[in-house]
C-alpha cells in the first residue's frame, strides 16, 4: 500500500530509499495479522515518523502488473496526522521530506506522479499502478 500524505500547505511527503532509485510515496506491504490500516500506520511511522490522527481516504486499489500477476496496491490520501519529528537518513531511507506538487524531485517515480495527478484531478485513475 502507498499513501499521499499532505501537509497544511498541500505539500506531499516523499521518501527516497537506499536500495532503489527514485522518490516514492511512503508505504509498503501488509504483514501477517495486520489490517491495511494497521500496516499503513506502521509504514508511515517507520518511513516518516507520521502518526495517523483520523481515517485516511482510500483512493483506489491498483494492479501493479510490472511486479507480478497478482500484486495489488491500496492507495490512500492522508490529511489528518502528526509528525513527531523529521525523518533522518538511515540504512533504509536516504532522504524524506515534503514537496510542493509543482516542485517534485526530478527522479520522482512515474507511478508516484500518476497518483498525485489523480488526486489533483489532472488524470482519471485507470486501475494500473
Amino acid at each position: 500500500m502507498r499513501a499521499a500524505v499532505f501537509d497544511s500547505e498541500n505539500k506531499v511527503f516523499l521518501v527516497r530509499h537506499t536500495y532503489v532509485p527514485g522518490w516514492y510515496l511512503p508505504g509498503g506491504g501488509i504483514e501477517t495479522g495486520e489490517t491495511a490500516l494497521e500496516a499503513l500506520g506502521r509504514e508511515l511511522e517507520e518511513e516518516g515518523h507520521i502518526r495517523l490522527e483520523g481515517l485516511p481516504e482510500l483512493r483506489g486499489l491498483y494492479w501493479n502488473r510490472e511486479i507480478s500477476r497478482r500484486d495489488h496496491v491500496a492507495f490512500f490520501v492522508v490529511r489528518h496526522y502528526s509528525q513527531t519529528k523529521p525523518r533522518e537518513p538511515d540504512h533504509e531511507i536516504a532522504e524524506a521530506g515534503f514537496f510542493a506538487l509543482d516542485a517534485l524531485p526530478e527522479d520522482t517515480t512515474k507511478a508516484t506522479r500518476r497518483r498525485l495527478d489523480e488526486v489533483t484531478g489532472a488524470l482519471v485513475p485507470n486501475g494500473l499502478w
